[in-house]
């Protein structure tokens, strides 16, 4: 009952006007993003902080903070419903969670059947976010009170393990994942030390002395990298967008899809609650799930619409259940999370088991807004499918100029920093560069986010235990954390050597 509480003050803080606009224009913008082939989720949340920064500035600092990630989570979630468009209508996922919507999305495609196929994938996206909300709902609060309990050593050891979840599953390469979370905690020491006063690898620029800034490197490494990429390799969508025609689905559409749009929503959802698993790899595990229990097996990639449903709901619900850890345990298990959260930094505002505490208004007007969002999706989806799909034939000569002045415009206005934007414009190319070799970027932004953190509490811990690192290992909730780290670590390695491949992707 007390959750339920909390949920309609909440609901008072989404419903405000304000936040109602922020919540609409987060889930345009979001859907515009999935449906845009290239862009994701973690460009457009990136691509979009220095603009909340300015739409807010008149705002009072808990107000502009809600309204903030307010907007950003409509961008993620928007996200997810508009992925499935063009991997229905052209046969290229707009983002990577919708890659399984491709085997049957596209094969109702091309049998006339695009409409029903899109209209199943709203509303398994919608049924899938409600669900999704009312887990973050009912387990908020047990889990924020739980980590309150934690030592300084269980918090350090947490972070570890978060830092160690989503590292050890992103990319190809194990090996070059760690580099690049290394390289990560390395930036997130660049200014000068809060204790000490002693400058660190500032080399000289006073523009470093505070550090480097999260979003400057944001929205260099994603929203330029892709631009980049996108420039460079001519990586443009290409195929000609078949049409959408009759939208509604049937009763036999939706008898077929409710079960595996259910299953999926609950899978999807428990899969996003753990550290590394994100929506492409809940999509894929909900899929083959799906084909392996459903009764029209055989009609699996030749246009079944469980195999659009299941996946939908999966990647939606991870997205719902990746809020989790992040607003609970400060912990981001996927890149677009790590993002938010250093959206909430940005806003002093610091994701963890004291939010719930120290800023209600902005915990459960999130959460709230969640649910006023995935209304919001519904409603826009359905009768606007076909306004939305000509928006794939936007050209890159407009779409490509418009990231990159958004992204300039938006950095100089909030850091009125020339060396920002230098330093934004060098992370973009570096994040190309990284990118063509297999080297993946969200766990650079994640140790970037979560280092100076991890300093903190290693040196609360340190100060608490006089310098005694043995009792990492004598907490046992510390023990716990960095055996699970160390499994963590070890069980891909083990795989791959066993010729299995885990791959997850950075949103």
């Amino acid at each position: 009952m007390e959750a339920l509480q909390f949920l309609f003050q909440g609901l008072a803080i989404a419903l405000e006007p304000t936040n109602i606009f922020f919540a609409f224009f987060g889930c345009l913008i979001g859907t515009l993003v999935g449906v845009l082939p290239g862009i994701g989720p973690i460009s457009g949340v990136a691509l979009l902080i220095p603009v909340t920064a300015t739409l807010t500035s008149g705002l009072p600092p808990e107000q502009a903070a809600t309204s903030s990630i307010i907007l950003l989570a409509g961008v993620y979630y928007g996200a997810m419903y508009g992925g499935s468009t063009t991997a229905i209508l052209i046969n290229t996922p707009g983002e990577n969670s919708s890659v399984c919507t491709t085997l049957d999305g596209y094969q109702m495609a091309k049998q006339g059947r695009a409409g029903p196929a899109l209209a199943i994938c709203a509303i398994a996206s919608f049924v899938a976010g409600v669900i999704a909300c009312i887990g973050l709902v009912f387990m908020a609060v047990p889990l924020a009170e739980l980590a309150l309990k934690f030592s300084p050593a269980g918090q350090f050891s947490l972070m570890i393990l978060g830092l160690c979840a989503l590292s050890s599953l992103a990319g190809k390469s194990q090996i070059k994942a760690f580099m690049m979370t290394v390289f990560g905690l390395i930036l997130a020491t660049v200014g000068v030390d809060p204790i000490s006063g002693v400058a660190r690898l500032t080399f000289g620029f006073s523009e470093l002395y505070s550090g480097i800034e999260f979003l400057t490197l944001a929205v260099g490494m994603f929203a330029l990298g892709e631009v980049f990429k996108t420039i460079l390799t001519n990586d443009y969508a290409k195929g000609e967008a078949i049409k959408v025609g009759r939208v509604m689905p049937t009763k036999q559409d939706l008898k077929d899809s409710t079960v595996p749009i259910l299953r999926g929503s609950l899978l999807g959802f428990f899969q996003g609650l753990v550290p590394g698993c994100g929506a492409t790899l809940s999509s894929f595990m909900v899929y083959t799930v799906e084909k392996k229990l459903s009764k029209n097996r055989a009609n699996f990639g030749k246009g079944a619409i469980e195999g659009v449903a299941a996946p939908e709901a999966a990647n939606n619900g991870a997205a719902g259940g990746a809020m989790i850890p992040l607003l609970t345990l400060g912990i981001p298990g996927t890149g677009t999370t790590a993002v938010l959260m250093g959206a909430l930094i940005m806003f002093n505002i610091t994701p963890g088991p004291l939010l719930f505490q120290d800023h209600p208004q902005v915990a459960w007007g999130l959460i709230a807004s969640m649910i006023v969002g995935n209304v919001m999706l519904l409603i826009l989806n359905l009768p606007l499918v076909k306004v939305f799909a000509k928006v794939i034939e936007t050209p890159p000569k407009y779409l490509i100029p418009g990231i990159v002045a958004i992204s300039v415009f938006g950095v100089y206005a909030v850091q009125v920093s020339v060396f920002n934007l230098l330093l934004m414009i060098g992370s973009g190319l570096a994040a190309y560069y990284l990118a063509k070799n297999d080297y993946p970027i969200a766990p650079i932004v994640l140790s970037l986010i979560l280092g100076p953190m991890i300093e903190n509490n290693l040196r609360r811990a340190m100060n608490l235990y006089n310098g005694d690192y043995s009792m990492f290992v004598k907490d046992p909730v510390s023990l716990a954390f960095l055996v699970i780290a160390a499994l963590w670590v070890m069980v891909p390695a083990v795989m791959k050597l066993r010729g299995k491949k885990v791959v997850v992707e950075e949103a």
